[in-house]
């Protein structure tokens, strides 16, 4: 087992102890995320160290021995374990670990104050994002950031096509939510300046995506919802402030050609196609040039994300890099923030989900549902 120094809480060396981590992220034995992220890291973990697995969501605080190591998911909900836990002494090491972006302070500001317990800050994003920081309002956390792009395991994922629809004729298909940052109804507007391109929608949700035909939830891991799977030509996904989402990956697991907005996290990168923000009639160009691209550019273009995946988009990739800053010894410290965006930021962390605020309001209105029905029983 690999033997590190140990900070004291005066932050000096004092002695080499074998290690064990402490691995707080969400580790179901499920494909999809943020599950995969816990499970596939700790497997890794395993081989060179004692791991030992926590919710995000748990209460309470892990007071740590000589030689452990911090590092996971900090809640938004204050006295979880990662914020209580990081603030204890003795840590060899405490390492934060969370999707990022900074289109949406509402998302991320309120890990501010708590970076300053971490000696990195190891951020799953997409280029777009990383590549910005020094230009957003996060800029301060830069010294503390380590880019860590997200994976997938592509076995769970296999390859689903050989061939492409015929120009003009082929099909696009957006798996996800409705949640605000997936920006949703910007899909509709895209969808409606292609008229007779069929759009089709693959998720949950009880509100439908004008313009996008809904198939509800389908299982990928059967034969029939990957026969549908294989259907459709193009993943189109237009997050506005989406840190770089794992259907992206699964769709170039499966050979669906990925498209989405560079605020979807994935930038720069010829195969994964990007279209803009906030315009419409430029998406649909976008969108219109693939549907009439000839077929062997389309298989090209298949041949070389599989090639992405098993190279780069992979889970060994991404425990080394988190190793790597487990046996690192650099604890840079953070930027300069002036009290302004210190305040902005916690403002803004009062609304993120699951946060305070939020919370209150949700528990706030489940009582009020349950008096209303009290009160309506009553009256009956």
């Amino acid at each position: 087992m690999t033997t590190t120094p140990i900070r004291s809480s005066g932050g000096t060396e004092q002695h080499q102890l074998p290690r064990r981590v402490h691995l707080i992220y969400p580790h179901a034995d499920r494909t999809s995320q943020p599950d995969a992220i816990g499970r596939q890291l700790g497997q890794r973990l395993e081989a060179r160290y004692a791991v030992v697995y926590h919710d995000w969501w748990e209460r309470g605080v892990i007071r740590p021995e000589p030689g452990d190591v911090l590092l996971g998911h900090a809640h938004p909900a204050p006295g979880t374990i990662f914020r209580r836990s990081a603030r204890e002494r003795g840590w060899s090491r405490v390492l934060m670990m969370s999707p990022y972006n900074h289109g949406d302070l509402r998302q991320v500001a309120f890990v501010d104050p708590i970076i300053r317990d971490c000696d990195h800050y190891l951020a799953i994003t997409g280029p777009y994002w990383f590549g910005s920081i020094t230009d957003s309002r996060c800029s301060h956390w830069r010294p503390k950031m380590i880019h860590l792009d997200m994976a997938i395991d592509r076995q769970h994922f296999p390859s689903l096509k050989n061939g492409f629809g015929p120009p003009g004729g082929r099909r696009f298909v957006y798996i996800g939510s409705t949640q605000y940052m997936k920006n949703t109804p910007y899909l509709t507007q895209i969808a409606r300046r292609m008229p007779g391109v069929d759009f089709t929608w693959v998720g949950p949700g009880t509100t439908g995506i004008e313009g996008l035909k809904p198939l509800g939830f389908l299982d990928f891991d059967g034969p029939d919802g990957r026969a549908i799977l294989g259907s459709f030509d193009f993943l189109v996904t237009v997050g506005k402030a989406d840190a770089n989402p794992t259907t992206i990956l699964e769709a170039m697991a499966w050979g669906l050609l990925p498209v989405c907005t560079p605020q979807s996290g994935y930038a720069g990168i010829p195969t994964i196609t990007n279209v803009p923000l906030d315009d419409p009639d430029g998406a649909a160009a976008v969108l219109t040039r693939l549907n009439t691209l000839p077929e062997q550019h389309l298989l090209a273009m298949q041949a070389e994300n599989g090639r992405l995946l098993d190279q780069h988009y992979n889970w060994d990739r991404f425990a080394d890099q988190v190793i790597a800053a487990i046996e690192s010894p650099a604890s840079p410290p953070m930027g300069p923030e002036s009290l302004s965006r210190r305040l902005a930021f916690a403002f803004y962390g009062q609304l993120s989900p699951f946060g305070p605020l939020l919370t209150w309001l949700a528990r706030a209105k489940r009582m009020a549902r349950r008096v209303s029905r009290r009160v309506s029983g009553t009256r009956a």
